[in-house]
């Protein structure tokens, strides 16, 4: 094949292209098999092994955030090296489902809608049902502002996590730096938490997830406060401020920087009471005093539009970057 159709299909600005392409049109890709299942899967079986070994401390943590990420590497790795040697096209596949796969950008706009069209028929069950396939609390106590707002912070939370962190790696690193990002993403969220069984465990995991996120966060705050001057509705300089003033509100180290901005360019008030597992986890508001509590439709159409666009400018300023300067020689052919 033409030389320079290959660098053109392995550069890694087409390479972020396609993962972008499949992720909007297809969305998440649902099987049994899918990377982060297998992530999962292993972790959990890292854990038990750690734990009947008496390794439950934070020792314990390092370890399984240690065995987690090396042995994933090594997997991907395997795999792209077994493909390139049969020919450079099938390890440029693995590459870009591996990258489709860890982008959720295309799913969290999905889910958000779907909220949003059984808040409008005014059917709470549903949306109940709905906003508990975004989020990680008690869905049995909500409203439909409840529903509402909860979506908006999702939506706004994962912007980061789905999206801008993972492109942030890419840039970095490469495919390479994309699975090391959602490796200790997904380690937080199935590990990182402070009760009683987790405090010491997941401590190792938690404060990886914070110092990996917490460059993405402050991007993500920019970028969608920067996004949001462009809205009549939104409010950009509210956006700013809130994401400024109130990120420390909330008890994760990096969340706070979105669900605050998002607020702010709202002109609504989020968070309030979380409940999880039927204690109250969290009372805490974020937004100006005066504000409307809750979300309704229109936020949540509003924060998918902000959300949606402010990916595609990180995606577009992204592309120039890797267009222009040589971040990732191991993609150079």
């Amino acid at each position: 094949m033409n030389t320079n159709l290959v660098e053109l299909l392995t550069h890694p600005a087409f390479i972020l292209f396609l993962i972008l392409g499949l992720d909007l049109i297809f969305g998440d890709p649902v099987y049994r098999f899918h990377p982060i299942r297998i992530i999962g899967n292993l972790i959990s079986c890292y854990e038990a092994g750690l734990r009947y070994l008496g390794l439950n401390g934070k020792f314990g943590g390092v370890l399984l955030s240690f065995l987690s990420i090396l042995s994933t590497f090594l997997f991907s790795t395997l795999i792209y090296k077994l493909l390139e040697y049969f020919h450079w096209s099938l390890s440029l596949v693995w590459y870009v489902f591996l990258g489709w796969s860890f982008l959720a950008l295309g799913d969290l706009l999905k889910h958000a809608r779907q909220v949003a069209i059984t808040m409008e028929k005014g059917d709470l069950a549903t949306s109940k049902l709905n906003v508990g396939k975004l989020v990680g609390r008690d869905t049995n106590l909500m409203d439909l502002p409840a529903c509402g707002r909860a979506t908006v912070e999702s939506v706004g939370e994962n912007f980061n996590d789905g999206v801008i962190a993972p492109i942030f790696y890419f840039c970095l690193f490469g495919i390479p730096g994309i699975l090391l990002y959602k490796v200790i993403n997904t380690l937080d969220s199935m590990v990182g938490y402070r009760n009683e069984k987790y405090k010491d465990f997941g401590w190792p995991s938690a404060k990886l997830d914070d110092l990996m996120s917490s460059i993405p966060a402050r991007i993500s705050w920019l970028l969608l406060s920067g996004t949001a001057f462009f809205y009549p509705q939104l409010s950009g300089s509210n956006a700013l401020k809130s994401g400024w003033k109130d990120h420390l509100k909330l008890p994760s180290f990096n969340a706070g920087w979105c669900e605050a901005t998002v607020a702010g360019a709202l002109k609504i008030k989020l968070c309030g009471p979380i409940w999880r597992d039927g204690h109250l986890a969290h009372n805490t508001w974020i937004g100006r005093q005066g504000d409307r509590e809750g979300a309704n439709v229109k936020d949540i159409q509003l924060v998918n539009s902000l959300a949606l666009t402010s990916s595609l400018i990180g995606f577009a300023f992204t592309t120039v970057m890797l267009c222009y300067f040589e971040f990732l020689p191991f993609f150079s052919r």
